[in-house]
């Protein structure tokens, strides 16, 4: 009789049924799709993002009716605003859809603000957590266009987003990272320390083509390849040993080798939402038993005995480890192509 596979895992200190998650995008932007995503296998949902200019928008909107209010006489009893005052907000529509959502499903929803400045934003964290959020992802998209912005700017901005939010709400908040600081494995250290439970490696940033026809920016989004968990996993790698706190891979996740790829770097759970899309949502479960199937052959008997067993080493020679596989990949490419 074959023993069973313990798949279980902790995310945020949240027990899941097994690492794949279903990562934010458009798949959630409404309880039927949200439910469909959990239905389909995904051991906690991560909803679509709720954007700091969604949310600084309607606060001018409301401060602008207050404002246009001011000379109104309190007898006017019967006035009503504007419909598109009065219109449901986004902030509210996703508010509804956390506490749906949380009510009707078993698998923890973790909702996401996207945002990159402090602000108004920070403040909704609460209202979240109080409609039923499991936990809380910040996406920290700041992408420094004035080149005149130096990068312990833009760490300190991560830094005080972090601290303001934490400090807001005890939901556990994990932190969806760009891996273009220049120091990665430092910038994310700092990020736990500042409060955050995790981190989901990495941020994708729009890079922009340009259109010679329209002489134009063609900003066209394409979803990830398998090919871009490379970059996520080898600074996964390298922070396993240095840290508790939680770790999602997400990018490049197209098959249950890439799961397990990022299991063996050590991420806690892996997240995707491209795969879901090109596939349909219980893409999920063919990725869980490609997992489930893979730990039998190799006789392991849990997730947990396989995770981080390709981490690199805490004791200090990540530096040398990752200069010798630079090397030996480029005396490897001359071998390979030198006779071309």
């Amino acid at each position: 009789m074959e023993r069973a596979i313990d798949l279980t895992t902790t995310y945020l200190g949240l027990e899941l049924a097994h690492p794949v998650v279903a990562s934010a995008g458009p798949l959630s932007q409404n309880a039927a799709g949200v439910r469909a995503l959990a239905e389909g296998g995904a051991s906690a949902v991560v909803l679509y993002s709720l954007f700091e200019e969604q949310l600084r928008a309607e606060a001018n909107r409301d401060a602008a009716l207050i404002d246009a209010q001011e000379d109104r006489y309190a007898e006017a009893t019967d006035f009503f605003p504007d419909v598109e005052v009065t219109a449901k907000s986004a902030a509210y529509g996703y508010l509804k859809l956390v506490e749906e959502s949380a009510a009707q499903l078993d698998v923890p929803v973790i909702a996401s603000l996207n945002g990159s400045d402090l602000g108004g934003w920070v403040d909704f964290a609460r209202e979240l957590a109080s409609a039923g959020a499991s936990a809380l992802e910040l996406n920290i998209y700041f992408v420094p266009g004035d080149v005149r912005t130096t990068g312990d700017l833009v760490l300190k901005r991560h830094l005080e987003i972090v601290h303001a939010v934490t400090q807001a709400v005890e939901l556990p908040v994990s932190v969806k990272l760009s891996s273009s600081f220049s120091s990665p494995g430092n910038a994310a250290l700092q990020i736990l320390d500042a409060g955050a439970s995790g981190l989901v490696l990495f941020n994708r940033f729009l890079q922009p083509d340009i259109d010679i026809e329209t002489l134009g920016m063609d900003n066209a989004f394409e979803l990830s390849t398998p090919h871009e968990g490379r970059l996520p996993r080898t600074w996964i790698a390298a922070l396993r040993n240095h840290t508790q706190a939680s770790l999602a891979g997400s990018t490049g996740v197209e098959t249950a080798d890439d799961v397990i790829k990022y299991l063996l770097a050590g991420a806690d759970v892996v997240m995707s939402t491209a795969a879901l899309i090109r596939h349909g949502r219980d893409h999920t479960r063919t990725l869980v038993a490609g997992l489930e199937s893979w730990l039998a052959r190799k006789g392991y008997a849990s997730v947990a005995e396989a995770r981080g067993l390709l981490a690199l080493p805490a004791d200090g020679r990540a530096d040398a480890f990752e200069r010798g596989g630079y090397v030996a990949a480029l005396q490897a490419a001359k071998q390979r192509y030198g006779s071309l």
